[in-house]
């Protein structure tokens, strides 16, 4: 023992011998503690998180074959996302339109689309309810209630004035819908506006709408 002390101590440079495994090792290290490339900063960008968390809250929705919402949730990345997710959210976004074209194209009636409207509408999806209006008003001219939802999702949505123009038109191609209108919670937003109460209260005397009205 004393003799490989002295040894030691006698030849202080000398090297360890290494093995095969402590060799592999050596060279196996550098790749093990390598630092990370750099990425490109996106991570760290608020817009880029967010644009992520839709892109991802919309593919979910699209499986869940949600299809309205996943529309507005890729619409809002292709309006303030990257680029890098633009082609893909394209081509999602071209299949939630495709589906709910034949949403569209399944209703047999105008009240049987109206009604899907308004389950848009009760969901808060208000962009998507105000597409399927348009569209029943584009069939035909003439539903008052498609002017009438339209009505609803202006005022829910702040646009006063739009709100006002499509109820007067809805009330003008069927008076009932004055009675409706009354009684809309929806509506409340402009209770206090005098245009709203005067399109309402035109006449101090009316007539109970008659039965059978659809009610929205």
């Amino acid at each position: 023992m004393k003799k490989k002390v002295a040894a030691s101590i006698k030849h202080p440079t000398a090297k360890p011998q290494k093995t095969q495994a402590s060799r592999d090792r050596t060279k196996m290290s550098p790749k093990r503690i390598a630092a990370p490339p750099p990425k490109s900063g996106f991570a760290q960008d608020p817009s880029f998180a967010q644009a992520v968390q839709n892109y991802e809250a919309g593919l979910k929705a699209m499986q869940e074959r949600k299809f309205d919402r996943a529309k507005g949730y890729l619409e809002k990345v292709l309006a303030n996302g990257p680029k890098e997710l633009a082609d893909r959210t394209r081509v999602h976004l071209s299949t939630c339109n495709q589906q709910l074209n034949d949403v569209s194209a399944s209703f047999k009636t105008p009240e049987e689309h109206f009604d899907y409207a308004v389950s848009l509408i009760n969901r808060a999806q208000y962009d998507q309810a105000r597409q399927h209006l348009d569209k029943i008003l584009k069939q035909n001219a003439k539903v008052d209630f498609g002017f009438y939802g339209l009505a609803v999702v202006d005022c829910l949505t702040g646009q006063v004035e739009s709100s006002l123009k499509n109820l007067s038109e809805a009330i003008r191609l069927n008076p009932q819908n004055r009675f409706q209108a009354r009684n809309d919670s929806d509506f409340q937003n402009m209770a206090d506006d005098p245009r709203f109460t005067e399109l309402l209260y035109p006449e101090p005397n009316e007539q109970s709408p008659a039965s059978g009205q659809k009610r929205y």
